[in-house]
């Protein structure tokens, strides 16, 4: 059974609302929600992904994903048959639920993972590098991401769940991750329970240190409850966003790279092999002579801070 993707939809619909708010913003009193410059960065960025994604999620989708359905899932007597005994799946609306909780338990620890491991946080960073939080922002993609997301996602089509279905639960994830990135919607009562929302999409993107790495969900929040990772958002504290260390440029081939740029900086100070490791593996901010700190590090020194008493 064939599907398309609903970002084929959607990208149209982006362009819109982007406008929309725009337009918006500039009529209302919010002039400085969107910055000119860091709009075309944010287009530009959004536009190069829209045109990698096809190419590899065309590899990932028929090579990938495919090769490993056929290969744990072959047909056993004219029914397809996962390895572990059971029926590989079909259409039907459960499994189609179930295909979507899975992959957003998968983008959640893909998400994680993207801001604890440094090298897979230098793709990742160019998303958060803008700071500014608007739909712009929304499309302001790294383009090496791709090139592993897919990784995280195999294991679906290996239990069963036909590829097609996969990179059509994948395309639903995208929709709802864009929309997030707006300021203007409140908070939404009992829906906040369940469901990852825009204040807490605006906690993930702010660099004030109690909120950063929070909110790793897709459109469920359960996630980052059970995984300690949830975080509200306090009207009282006056949101920065944006990240610790950024680009400080609207080049868009700046912003995609000077985080791998620091990596390489930081894995010449030392000669040390597990040291360059942690460097580019290690959680962001690690470092060997504790110049710079982690986001734990930096959160453990204030606590000692609060409870260090001031001399009289």
């Amino acid at each position: 059974m064939n599907f398309t993707n609903p970002l084929v939809y959607g990208i149209p619909c982006f362009l819109g609302l982007i406008l929309v708010e725009l337009t918006y913003s500039k009529t209302h009193d919010h002039k400085d929600l969107y910055k000119w410059k860091d709009l075309m960065s944010s287009l530009t960025m959004g536009i190069g992904s829209v045109v990698l994604a096809p190419l590899i999620k065309t590899i990932s989708a028929i090579i990938i994903f495919n090769y490993l359905y056929e290969l744990f899932n072959p047909i056993v007597d004219g029914v397809r048959t996962n390895i572990m005994g059971w029926q590989s799946f079909g259409y039907t609306w459960p499994v189609w639920l179930a295909c979507q909780f899975l992959d957003d338990f998968t983008y959640y620890w893909f998400h994680r993972q993207n801001h604890m491991v440094r090298f897979l946080w230098a793709a990742h960073i160019v998303h958060h590098s803008s700071e500014n939080f608007n739909l712009g922002t929304a499309v302001r993609n790294g383009w090496f991401t791709i090139l592993y997301k897919p990784l995280f996602y195999m294991w679906l089509p290996i239990i069963g769940f036909p590829p097609e279905m996969v990179i059509v639960c994948l395309g639903i994830e995208a929709l709802w991750q864009f929309q997030l990135h707006s300021v203007y919607i409140p908070k939404m009562g009992i829906i906040e329970k369940v469901f990852n929302t825009h204040t807490m999409h605006q906690v993930h993107h702010a660099k004030n240190l109690e909120y950063m790495d929070k909110n790793h969900g897709g459109f469920l929040n359960i996630f980052d409850k059970i995984f300690g990772t949830w975080k509200e958002l306090d009207d009282d504290i006056d949101i920065a966003y944006g990240v610790t260390k950024p680009p400080n440029s609207y080049n868009p081939l700046v912003i995609l790279t000077h985080e791998y740029k620091d990596i390489w900086n930081d894995m010449k100070k030392t000669s040390n092999i597990y040291y360059k490791f942690m460097y580019a593996f290690g959680p962001p901010g690690w470092s060997h002579d504790g110049s710079t700190l982690t986001i734990k590090q930096m959160r453990e020194q204030a606590k000692k801070s609060e409870l260090t008493p001031s001399p009289a």
